[in-house]
């Protein structure tokens, strides 16, 4: 209740366009753009670039949500306050998790519905919780790396940049336009600890025909990092919130 609460407050200034024009119709034309320009070459396969931008979407949420959530409340001046209640410290935290992960759900699932519909994905009915499943744990993952990003926003003057790099460097990184096997080896071996990685390798194989068993391990792995992530998020907000306390600087820039 207090993650959504928190969730509507500290995003109640999106009205619908924008949220349609930013959540929704930046995803869209990610889609589009990145599998007609595979197609306009004359490739084939282009169900590889739908699905991994499609998972890939959902971090946008994850990432700047996540982010906002722990960082707009010492931008907006609510941080002292929120801080000073008895509240349990990791049921505040995963509670700002749970809208931001099923913001990430709806973006996800418009993605591939946008590939359904306007680029002709084959998508058999029967993948759908499989996918869903898979989908999840995905964005659980990229939420809590955007958890990690908001907790510097304990100390540091913008963290937006921050949001803006790591996002970007996911799509670039995490095999989302790009086989991992093309890529330098030294951006291979980055990517298997990032989120979205195995989460879309997944995603792939479910769509082909795969059942939920036989990508667990793959699915298990993205869990495994997402709790990673987490764990050290908690760890950075508890130490930079003592560290703020001492020196009197959570509400100073």
């Amino acid at each position: 209740m207090g993650g959504l609460i928190s969730y509507r407050a500290l995003f109640n200034w999106i009205r619908p366009v924008m949220y349609a024009t930013t959540m929704l119709g930046s995803p869209l034309f990610q889609i589009l753009f990145f599998t007609y320009v595979w197609r306009g070459y004359g490739g084939r396969g282009a169900a590889f670039f739908i699905v991994g931008n499609s998972v890939q979407v959902s971090a946008m949420s994850g990432i700047y949500a996540g982010t906002m959530s722990i960082a707009n409340e010492r931008q907006f001046g609510t941080l002292l306050p929120l801080l000073a209640t008895p509240a349990n410290r990791v049921c505040l935290f995963v509670g700002r998790a749970l809208p931001v992960i099923a913001n990430g759900m709806l973006v996800s699932a418009f993605g591939f519905a946008v590939g359904v519909v306007l680029l002709h994905l084959q998508l058999a009915a029967s993948s759908l919780p499989a996918l869903a499943a898979v989908v999840l744990v995905t964005v659980f993952s990229c939420t809590s790396l955007g958890l990690l990003a908001g907790s510097f926003g304990l100390r540091a003057r913008d963290v937006f940049f921050l949001a803006n790099l790591v996002y970007f460097l996911m799509l670039l990184f995490c095999g989302v336009n790009i086989p991992l096997s093309a890529l330098p080896s030294w951006m291979s071996a980055v990517s298997h600890g990032l989120p979205l990685t195995h989460g879309i390798q997944a995603a792939r194989q479910v769509v082909d025909g795969h059942s939920l068993e036989s990508v667990a391990g793959l699915v298990a792995i993205e869990g495994v990092i997402g709790g990673a992530y987490l764990t050290v998020a908690f760890l950075l907000f508890r130490v930079l919130e003592a560290e703020s306390r001492r020196r009197g600087s959570l509400e100073t820039f």
